[in-house]
């Protein structure tokens, strides 16, 4: 019993013993951690992480023809929220104090957060300096709050050009599922015009900062002295084809109307003026835009953010004359000799179809009949060249199908075809009396602008049609190098002497005695023209013209476009006139001879001595 007695007193001795060794131990240990690593483990209870910041490049500018600047960058101030530092109970404060709604910022963090929680995400932009301020006195109070500079666009210049660079605005989420890695939440990208279809150029490309960040969120300065850091790289410049002065009296031509203006270089197919009315201010988008800004836009029954010089395929009318003229002339349906004479109307299976307000224009030829717009020429001379030649034509000058220019949205507009009547009517369900509709530009055809532009270009050059574009060079801001675009050109496969008679009934259009465009005329300058007008079934009349100057060398096309407002001679022959007049004079074309082959003719020969003109 002794033995047992003993035993148990010697365990609970040892076990005793144990206990205290433990606990001298851990004393020990506390010690050392409170009093002898005092200052190491107390910075890292800090808890250090690294966050990164991106830094945005300055998006590319963009300059006109002449070198003079038409959109470029300021500062402005944003905030970003790290989302995985971001504390909810915070929401109502930041949301006060950047005026914006709490279900703004949780949208923001919540597109944020699938796709890195430590990832900074755009919750207000452009925001005022006394916001700023507020948000910097009570910085140490939001955990996860940041703010930045980033550049915005600023437009400048006497010419708004709206439908021609476009605006920029901040990323949707389809566009984050489609744009590639490069892009994340509040980001900004181009939308529309040049800003869209140049935005892997104008872009850039974003550096990337290093921070340490505390456990409470407050920066605590660069990461390992910005070793890591990559700095942005800024986005390349674009030099246009636009003359300012030129787009900028466009803009005013068109202001109050719906309609477009194009006007082409015939010597390379830049773009030296496009306007679509109404427009719009690119600058509502620089920056923030709220959401009744953009509502009040696209709920806009006018359309201002419709390129109607790019989009808008309407009835181009008696502008589309020259396809028909051409075909006939250079398949040798017929030639100039060929002759008919309008009495203002013609039956036709059991239809009455009429002249231009039904006059009658007597005897005319090819020629005499582009000048005085003779409906009953072209019915007839549709009838002998026929619907399969017609279709050839309008093809080869580029109808229904896209210009290829350097812009995002366009329409092939509609040339019809025997295939496609028979797809849109019936096989055998149509007769040839659609084609009168045809012979003068009305009915199922259609064209933009833009494509009457570059067909009016392409006659002008004796058939070298080049692919119409905005962008003349791109200039690499990091090196100095300018890189020119590279655009398409072809020949259409007509002779010379059908488009000197094409070109000759142009003339006369504007400077014949009898010519519907003489409102286009201008002393010393030889213009070309051709009037159109295309029934709209919304209202009145769609007045077009079409024109290019001079006679030889030509060094401007263009062509007008104005809704429901009557007769092209009347509403966009002055328009061109004054547009030519102002560019010719400002490049030092101040004037030119008449060609010989016009005045050789005894039509004008009569007319120029004072002689009654005949078509007879």
């Amino acid at each position: 019993m002794f033995e047992a007695d003993f035993g148990s007193r010697a365990r609970s001795f040892m076990m005793r013993g144990v206990i205290l060794l433990a606990l001298f131990a851990i004393a020990a240990k506390l010690g050392d951690m409170q009093l002898v690593n005092e200052v190491i483990y107390g910075k890292k209870s800090e808890d250090i992480t690294t966050r990164v910041f991106v830094q945005q490049p300055l998006r590319g500018e963009i300059f006109d023809l002449n070198g003079k600047v038409m959109v470029e960058n300021d500062p402005a101030y944003e905030v970003s929220v790290i989302p995985a530092d971001f504390k909810k109970s915070q929401l109502p404060a930041l949301a006060t104090l950047l005026n914006v709604d709490t279900t703004v910022i949780e949208k923001q963090i919540k597109i944020g957060e699938s796709i890195s929680p430590y990832f900074p995400v755009r919750v207000k932009r452009d925001i005022a300096p006394a916001t700023l301020y507020a948000i910097e006195e009570h910085l140490n109070d939001f955990r996860g709050v940041y703010f930045d500079t980033e550049p915005k666009r600023v437009y400048v210049g006497k010419a708004r050009a709206a439908h021609i660079l476009g605006f920029t605005k901040e990323i949707s989420e389809s566009q984050l599922e489609t744009m590639g890695d490069y892009y994340k939440p509040g980001d900004i990208v181009g939308y529309t015009g040049l800003e869209a279809s140049y935005e892997t150029i104008l872009r850039g490309q974003k550096g990337y900062k290093y921070l340490a960040v505390n456990a409470v969120g407050k920066v605590m300065g660069p990461f390992d002295d910005g070793k890591l850091d990559i700095p942005p790289q800024d986005g390349s410049d674009l030099y246009l084809c636009v003359d300012e002065g030129l787009q900028a009296m466009a803009e005013s031509l068109l202001a109050g109307k719906r309609g477009a203006i194009v006007a082409l270089d015939p010597d390379n197919g830049g773009v030296l003026a496009m306007t679509s009315a109404p427009d719009f201010n690119p600058a509502v988008f620089s920056g923030y835009t709220s959401d009744s800004q953009w509502k009040k836009l696209i709920n806009n029954p006018d359309k201002p953010l419709f390129n109607r010089a790019t989009m808008a395929a309407l009835p181009p009318g008696s502008t589309f004359k020259m396809v028909l003229a051409s075909a006939a002339l250079q398949d040798d349906v017929v030639n100039t000799d060929w002759t008919i004479d309008c009495k203002g109307s013609m039956l036709y299976g059991g239809r009455l179809f009429h002249c231009n307000n039904g006059e009658a224009h007597g005897v005319v030829n090819l020629v005499q009949g582009l000048e005085v717009s003779c409906n009953i020429f072209y019915y007839n001379l549709m009838l002998k060249v026929g619907f399969e030649k017609w279709t050839k034509f309008g093809r080869l000058f580029g109808f229904g199908q896209k210009t290829g220019i350097d812009l995002t949205n366009e329409s092939p507009g509609v040339l019809p075809s025997k295939s496609y009547f028979d797809k849109i009517f019936g096989k055998d369900k149509w007769t040839n009396g659609y084609l009168l509709s045809l012979a003068i530009g009305q009915g199922e055809v259609s064209a933009t602008p833009l494509q009457m532009a570059a067909y009016t270009m392409a006659i002008a050059n004796y058939g070298h049609y080049y692919q119409p574009h905005l962008v003349n060079y791109i200039k690499d801001v990091r090196t100095g190098r300018m890189y020119s675009t590279q655009y398409s050109e072809r020949t259409i496969p007509i002779s010379r002497e059908v488009f000197n008679k094409v070109r000759e009934g142009m003339y006369l259009v504007v400077n014949g005695p009898r010519g519907t465009g003489g409102a286009a005329r201008i002393p010393g300058i030889p213009v070309s023209g051709k009037t159109g007008t295309a029934q709209n079934p919304r209202g009145r009349a769609d007045a077009w013209f079409v024109a290019f100057a001079p006679f030889e060398h030509p060094k401007i096309a263009l062509a007008i476009m104005v809704e429901n407002s009557g007769y092209g001679g009347a509403i966009c022959a002055p328009m061109a006139r004054k547009l030519i007049e102002y560019y010719l004079n400002k490049n030092g074309i101040k004037s030119s001879p008449v060609p010989e082959s016009i005045l050789a003719s005894r039509y004008m020969h009569d007319f120029r001595h004072g002689a009654h003109p005949s078509y007879e």
